[in-house]
């Protein structure tokens, strides 16, 4: 039987205090007794909207709930979660707003970019995984540290202009519902799922159509301390060949054993 180990690493923007980070992740293992499986989210918020932290948040929690309101990765279950998720933002709206410019602020709703993956039939003939995905945050599939998939497949130049999103305004469901994608692909002990927010999938991308190969995987699979990766993300930010923003990257390894130890790093 194939499992899932995660890692996270994330950065905040520079200026901004690790509490500013905007963006959001989540796993959960799955459980073989109950049959639920590993599924994983990655989220990045808008910095103009309103409490965007909040949103991102909100989302993450709900798309991996273990009590029945994460959604399947299918087009009827997202719809429904949406819709969900959106009411569930309007019924914690503050009874009161310290200004108009904030009740306003509300008013005009908040913006997230999301991907999530479900890992399936790892105990099965073909194990796989789906994914779903509004805007820029990106799903890499490495397989002996070269690239099967990327999702969605998003160009250098695509980055940083105007994302797709999940909004929490209900007249923006017929938008999102048209723009929402879908994936699946078949895995295998060994394989990487690197999930990625804008910035560093950015430079992914363009670290590889520079280079022409696939180095890149080498290093970010062997990142194993948050420090590591706070040091690369500021000297690609010196260098002028990353943007900065929050920065997020969740690594997850499929795996015929499951870890034989916790690293806790203090």
């Amino acid at each position: 039987m194939l499992r899932a180990r995660m890692v996270t690493y994330w950065v905040e923007k520079d200026g901004s205090a690790p509490h500013e980070w905007e963006d959001g992740a989540a796993g959960d293992p799955g459980d073989e007794r109950s049959g639920r499986n590993p599924r994983f989210v990655v989220a990045d918020g808008a910095t103009e909207a309103y409490d965007s932290i909040r949103w991102v948040e909100h989302l993450v929690t709900s798309f991996i709930d273990h009590d029945g309101a994460a959604p399947e990765l299918v087009p009827a279950s997202m719809l429904r979660w949406f819709a969900t998720v959106q009411q569930a933002w309007v019924a914690a709206a503050p009874p009161a707003f310290a200004s108009i410019f904030e009740e306003r602020k509300f008013a005009q709703g908040s913006f997230a970019t999301l991907l999530g993956c479900e890992l399936e039939d790892l105990d099965g003939p073909a194990p796989s995984w789906r994914a779903v995905a509004l805007g820029d945050v990106v799903l890499f599939h490495v397989r002996q540290r070269r690239l099967l998939v990327q999702f969605p497949p998003l160009g250098a130049g695509d980055f940083g202009l105007d994302p797709d999103g999940v909004h929490t305004g209900a007249a923006a469901l017929p938008v999102m519902m048209e723009r929402i994608r879908f994936a699946e692909y078949g895995l295998q002990a060994g394989d990487h799922l690197f999930l990625v927010t804008d910035a560093l999938a950015e430079w992914i991308v363009r670290a590889r159509e520079h280079q022409g190969d696939d180095r890149v995987w080498g290093f970010l699979s062997s990142v194993w301390h948050p420090d590591t990766f706070a040091r690369f993300i500021a000297d690609s930010r010196a260098a002028r060949c990353m943007r900065n923003d929050d920065v997020t990257l969740m690594r997850v390894l499929v795996s015929e054993s499951a870890p034989d130890r916790t690293v806790v790093c203090l």
